[in-house]
């Protein structure tokens, strides 16, 4: 019991917390306190593939004290070469099932809640405000458009990647402080012009590097530490192994953010992007 008392000077974190947290507790822009707020915080991701792996693998490892994960899916062979919290006896399984396992393991200090199922306009706004950051692992636009209006209406920051081939990019939108999804991209792209993961491919590493950014967001975030990517556009090209940075602008005619939003409610994001109702998310 002595190891899960409280240690003055170190934030209130107990003596395990501190060992395990060591390395960040050495950063300036971290700290005690600045890993108690990360120990006291809670993210929500949403798509446990290519980007929700990665991404929850490290905010699990950074103590991020309740991390919940939302996806429909189960595990495929297909998936093994870029979703890292799926072995290979998991095929069949639950995707939050068989991530939730691994995350447990690797540390079984924080809370890891499990949202079997698809997220939709029926039950993310409920879900978002249960949680103080939003991560978006998925790959299809309609669920871009929804938690982006959703994350407005409950005022929950969403971070934000996508990745194709060897291609990827970042972001961070901050309801009420710099643009959103929609600024960005004010109407979907119509139907077929855009290719899917599934269509088209990507390397498995590339996923991770952008998972692995999102995490990084969602940590500062939680910490106070540092400037996110409220505001910026982060591009990855693998190929060639460049970043670029593009500069992002609020859009006063925006209809989730504007002066005068015209978006009041969660709409049917499908018929949105013009897609199949059986059509939903392969993060």
């Amino acid at each position: 019991m002595a190891e899960r008392k409280a240690v003055n000077g170190f934030g209130g974190l107990t003596p395990d917390q501190i060992r395990r947290y060591s390395r960040h507790m050495l950063i300036p822009e971290i700290g005690p306190s600045g890993q108690k707020r990360i120990s006291q915080g809670s993210a929500l991701v949403v798509g446990t593939g290519g980007l929700g792996a990665p991404a929850a693998y490290y905010l699990a490892a950074a103590g991020v004290g309740r991390l919940g994960l939302i996806d429909g899916d189960r595990v495929d062979v297909s998936n093994l070469g870029r979703q890292i919290l799926h072995f290979t006896p998991d095929v069949g399984r639950p995707k939050v099932e068989s991530a939730a396992e691994k995350l447990r393991q690797l540390n079984p200090e924080i809370e890891v809640v499990t949202h079997e199922g698809r997220l939709d306009s029926s039950n993310a706004l409920d879900l978002f405000r249960r949680y103080d950051v939003i991560v978006d692992g998925t790959d299809n636009f309609a669920t871009r458009y929804l938690i982006n209006d959703a994350c407005v209406l409950t005022g929950r920051p969403f971070v934000h990647g996508s990745v194709l081939r060897f291609d990827g990019q970042a972001s961070t939108f901050i309801p009420g402080s710099g643009p959103c999804y929609r600024c960005l991209y004010p109407d979907p792209p119509a139907p077929g012009t855009v290719p899917s993961c599934q269509e088209a491919g990507v390397l498995g590493p590339v996923p991770g590097i952008i998972g692995t950014i999102q995490a990084l967001e969602v940590l500062k975030l939680l910490s106070g530490a540092g400037k996110t990517l409220s505001g910026r556009l982060l591009l990855f090209d693998g190929l060639t192994l460049r970043f670029e940075e593009v500069r992002l602008r609020p859009d006063p005619g925006c209809a989730a953010c504007g002066k005068n939003p015209t978006i009041k409610e969660l709409i049917d994001y499908e018929r949105f992007c013009g897609l199949t109702p059986d059509r939903g998310p392969d993060a």
